[in-house]
């Protein structure tokens, strides 16, 4: 074993928790056993007054290294592995031991990522299935909003009410068929919805807005086409 090791033999204690431990050293080191010169940033465990042993030695030598990074992959491995070992290297700057990893049976890696996998494969499916069941949802109530349109306003123009329940029901879109009282199939937020598309449909609104017309002073000179529009669409 090298003076080198002897000298930096401190940095090696951890807290005794159970676990087997693979140190990646940061100086020169050698074998307490077979001898070999194992170098820098070699791979050893402690053996007593052997000192440094390298992985052959210490019966580890079988193992596979998994990197930190995946907990459950990593719970699942140390699990399923009978024998196990935790990969530590000195921070100089943190002043610790900091874990890169555990060194498993290549067996249990193997059974590991095989139940993540399937655990993913049905994380998949059942998001798929919520948003079908969310597609479903929407599809429905956009259908029973254009339905409500219909009854509150029966002389609309023939797929109107289809177009007018598409736009307000938008996920995500802030549009008022997307509140609670529409939601609920409400007068009113049906009224709103109805009102914001001929607003914009079927009178000069948008072009007062491009042209420079504050919005207020826009909504009100056209106040008037779109009370009659909606009294039409409604009395007929």
């Amino acid at each position: 074993m090298s003076s080198d090791f002897e000298t930096d033999r401190s940095e090696y204690t951890v807290k005794d928790d159970h676990e087997l431990k693979v140190f990646i050293t940061s100086g020169d080191s050698a074998c307490g056993e077979c001898g070999e010169n194992l170098g820098k940033n070699a791979w050893i465990t402690l053996a007593g007054e052997k000192g440094a042993l390298c992985l052959a030695c210490a019966d580890l030598d079988h193992l596979e290294f998994l990197p930190s990074g995946d907990a459950a992959l990593t719970r699942r491995a140390r699990k399923n592995s009978a024998l196990s070992a935790v990969v530590l290297k000195w921070s100089r700057a943190r002043k610790r031991y900091e874990r890169l990893g555990l060194l498993v049976e290549e067996a249990a890696l193997a059974a590991a990522e095989a139940e993540c996998l399937a655990d993913a494969e049905a994380r998949e499916r059942r998001n798929e299935r919520e948003a079908e069941r969310r597609e479903l949802l929407d599809r429905d109530y956009v259908a029973a909003f254009a339905l409500r349109l219909r009854e509150l306003f029966p002389h609309c123009p023939q797929g109107v009410e289809q177009t007018i329940a598409e736009h307000a029901c938008v996920k995500h879109s802030g549009r008022v068929g997307r509140t609670a009282a529409a939601k609920s199939l409400d007068e009113e937020a049906v009224r709103l919805a109805v009102a914001a598309h001929i607003r914009h449909a079927e009178t000069p609104y948008d072009e007062l807005l491009a042209s420079g017309c504050e919005r207020h002073a826009a909504r009100s000179r056209v106040q008037g086409e779109v009370a009659e529009a909606l009294r039409r669409w409604r009395e007929g």
